[in-house]
């Protein structure tokens, strides 16, 4: 089966004239020095053997099948026009299954590779389906978590929470989606976002807003007077797992599920790396990030430094001359790519200038336990007291040959980028890394 999808899809491609590399990155040779997309490419078919519940050479296997039946998959779309209906794979990767309105053109969907199913309605008429339906987003009942074309039943789903489904019912037929389209299924899905845990980003928590500091394992840290133990925060979602304010002005944040520490801070625009946390001398350079005026320099002025608020005296700060406003709370201090701080509070704003004061951050790690994430240092579920690599690294291994793709950036469906001088289009949404440049990766990028 493998085999006569590969050689139909070369087939097709070189009568079409289309140069696509489908086959994986090739794993380093005897003599030859591993890439970092052999090192990527090695945690990926880990991953996969991991969550998959399979050997890491059944992984290897399953992501090469896949991607040659994309490629067929791709092929197919173009040549079938009106009469393609979707496809699918089976549970194994293995068996590609192209849906048709037409039997009439079973025989090329075979000569793919491919296993042709007959079907009412194209891919063309669910899509405008679906497109009814998302036009009456805001009339969804509340208790409808989503909906999706499904492809292998030919149909409409809308998801339904128990007690929901006349409702949702309802709601799809109002908005003019057939009866015979729609399948209502009940779920137990409650979906919030998911993103990426990046210093100097906004988080809320009640009616207030503050800055993340820097990712940890598990979370981030951030200014204590920024929420008491106990409160949750959104975007990204937790709950603070331990704070000190007054007499300090520290917190740390354990996130939910699913939101990922990065080794990033927000330079407004742009990120810059965290490869550490080597504490910066008096007089030496600093900036920081924050969600109300982004990114700031200054010098640090002195250290130890006692302050007062109304709240009470906080100790052990740093003082420096670079601006804050209200929001910037909790942002991260880095002097080069080495974590100084989080923002405690001061005096002035970033249009006459002020004073501010930071929480060193060496204390916070200290205090709960935590690990800095790095670049160089991948997080990890263990959480002990940090240490400073004797050689930072930057998260990107070189800068892209004249593109706009660039590794740990989220690119949803639909995404264009440039690199090496082509045009690439997503495939797959992904958040990239090092080594998963476009060409390298045909399973989430095509030529545009």
């Amino acid at each position: 089966m493998n085999r006569k999808i590969l050689a139909a899809t070369a087939a097709a491609i070189t009568g079409a004239g289309l140069v696509t590399a489908i086959a994986l990155t090739p794993s380093a040779s005897a003599g030859q020095q591993a890439t970092a997309g052999d090192q990527v490419q090695s945690e990926m078919l880990a991953a996969m053997a991991r969550d998959l519940k399979i050997s890491p050479d059944q992984a290897k296997l399953r992501l090469a099948s896949e991607q040659r039946a994309a490629v067929a998959d791709n092929t197919l779309k173009k040549q079938l026009g009106m009469s393609y209906a979707g496809s699918w794979l089976d549970g194994s990767g293995t068996t590609l299954t192209v849906a048709v309105t037409d039997a009439a053109v079973g025989d090329l969907v075979r000569a793919a590779g491919a296993t042709p199913k007959t079907v009412a309605r194209s891919a063309a008429d669910l899509d405008a389906a679906k497109l009814r339906l998302d036009a009456k987003a805001t009339k969804a009942p509340k208790t409808v978590p989503g909906w999706y074309t499904d492809v292998t039943t030919n149909s409409i789903v809308v998801l339904a929470n128990a007690g929901g489904e006349a409702a949702a019912k309802s709601w799809a037929t109002s908005s003019g989606v057939p009866s015979d389209v729609v399948r209502v299924e009940t779920s137990t899905e409650q979906p919030r976002p998911l993103i990426d845990i990046i210093g100097g980003n906004a988080y809320t928590f009640g009616s207030g807003r503050c800055s993340i500091g820097f990712a940890v394992d598990g979370g981030f840290v951030t200014a204590g007077h920024c929420g008491t133990t106990g409160t949750r925060t959104s975007n990204p979602s937790g709950t603070v797992a331990g704070s000190s304010f007054p007499g300090n002005d520290y917190a740390w944040v354990r996130a939910d599920a699913g939101n990922t520490p990065r080794p990033l801070v927000n330079r407004y625009p742009g990120t810059v790396p965290v490869a550490g946390s080597t504490e910066a001398p008096v007089n030496s350079s600093v900036c920081r990030s924050g969600s109300t005026t982004g990114w700031r320099c200054g010098t640090i002025l002195q250290k130890n430094t006692s302050v007062t608020y109304p709240e009470g005296t906080i100790t052990g700060l740093t003082r420096t001359n670079a601006c804050a406003e209200p929001g910037d709370s909790g942002g991260s201090w880095l002097t080069g790519d080495q974590a100084q701080g989080v923002t405690s509070g001061g005096s002035g704003n970033c249009t006459s200038g002020g004073t501010i004061y930071f929480q060193p951050i060496s204390e916070i790690l200290s205090v709960y336990n935590l690990r800095l994430t790095v670049s160089g240092n991948p997080p990890s579920s263990t959480t002990t007291t940090p240490t400073t690599p004797t050689t930072p690294t930057s998260p990107t291994t070189s800068n892209p040959p004249g593109g706009t793709w660039a590794p740990y950036t989220y690119y949803g469906s639909g995404a264009t980028a440039t690199y090496g001088g082509s045009n690439y289009r997503v495939i797959q949404p992904h958040t990239s890394l090092p080594g998963w440049e476009p060409p390298n990766v045909p399973a989430l990028w095509e030529l545009a």
